[in-house]
């Protein structure tokens, strides 16, 4: 058992956090999570203490390190909306970037270096071949998408330099919700088109849901995106735990399920689920969408020994059956 190794948890309310600290504590750790709760939950914090605080706040992190002796750091800590980022990059590049030197920077007075590092696809930029693979050029067109990418050189940098030992997983599309239904996705406004088809399934006198680009050269005119379920997730976190307690260094992985699903089909099949009609409205592409991403991600299964395990109806299921029974506030 790992009853008393501690792992702070950077971004512990929000949503992948939340459901990191819960997997954490099943497999005998004690998560301590790190938020402003600027997007996270107090109430998803459920398994383990929550410390308020800021990345940005150096004197906070000097003596949350202080108080806490830390096997490893998972960060997840971020903005993450694209759009948001295109109009407001200042905030982006202050919070992803000048937050990660700040705690890579804690983390080296502590004399912690072990990090687990909450990357995404969007450092991959409009796609020059699909399946994409860690070897793809790193091109971003967002500043959400670059201020990422900023923070993998950092923290490779940091691994040269000070002996870290890192693991940046880039994410494709993070879905689904905990199978217990105790913490699921819940952002203000909500982005993300799995919990926006479902309100609506599940609310059908509220706005229709909305497809953004019907004109991609697919099949079926809407973008294709390659999703994974946010415990699928959660296991590739502790697997690349597990991988740094063997591997020095700085290590890229994505995490995809290597299949895609376009706009249309994700409402078709959550249309399957509860027996009816969506209703749907059109709309002009989006700055920033890809046509197509999906991730070539067997690096991971090679390395780390992980591979998903659920499937696209698994992640709808989970993620209906938690926005139907729950909410967090």
């Amino acid at each position: 058992m790992n009853t008393l190794r501690q792992i702070l948890v950077c971004g512990g309310a929000g949503y992948i956090g939340s459901h990191m600290c819960k997997r954490l504590a099943k497999a005998g750790y004690q998560p301590v999570a790190f938020d402003n709760l600027s997007t996270g939950h107090r109430s998803a914090v459920k398994w383990g203490p929550l410390i308020e605080g800021d990345l940005l706040e150096a004197s906070t992190l000097e003596a949350l390190f202080a108080g806490h002796k830390f096997d490893a750091v998972m960060h997840f800590a971020a903005r993450s909306q694209v759009a948001e980022s295109v109009l407001k990059p200042s905030m982006y590049y202050r919070n992803n970037v000048v937050g990660t030197l700040n705690l890579l920077d804690a983390m080296r007075n502590a004399g912690v270096r072990k990090l687990v590092f909450s990357s995404t696809a969007a450092v991959y930029g409009n796609p020059q071949y699909t399946p994409i693979d860690e070897q793809h050029p790193c091109n971003p067109i967002t500043p959400y998408g670059q201020s990422k990418l900023m923070a993998e050189r950092i923290i490779s940098d940091a691994c040269g330099a000070y002996q870290f030992s890192a693991v940046c997983l880039r994410y494709f599309n993070a879905a689904g919700a905990d199978a217990e239904g105790e913490i699921g996705e819940a952002h203000d406004p909500e982005t993300h088109l799995i919990p926006n088809i479902i309100e609506a399934a599940l609310h059908p006198d509220t706005d229709p849901v909305t497809i953004f680009g019907t004109d991609y050269p697919t099949a079926d005119g809407s973008c294709i995106r390659d999703y994974i379920h946010v415990e699928d997730i959660c296991d590739a976190h502790l697997a690349a735990l597990d991988y740094l307690r063997r591997q020095h260094g700085c290590h890229t992985f994505n995490l995809g399920s290597a299949t895609g699903c376009s706009v249309h089909d994700i409402i078709s099949a959550c249309e399957q689920l509860i027996g009816r009609k969506i209703e749907v409205r059109e709309a002009s592409r989006r700055t920033g969408d890809p046509a197509i991403l999906i991730a070539k991600a067997d690096a991971a299964e090679k390395q780390m020994g992980f591979s998903p395990r659920r499937s696209i109806t698994d992640i709808l299921t989970s993620a209906l059956h938690w926005h139907a029974t729950a909410r967090m506030e």
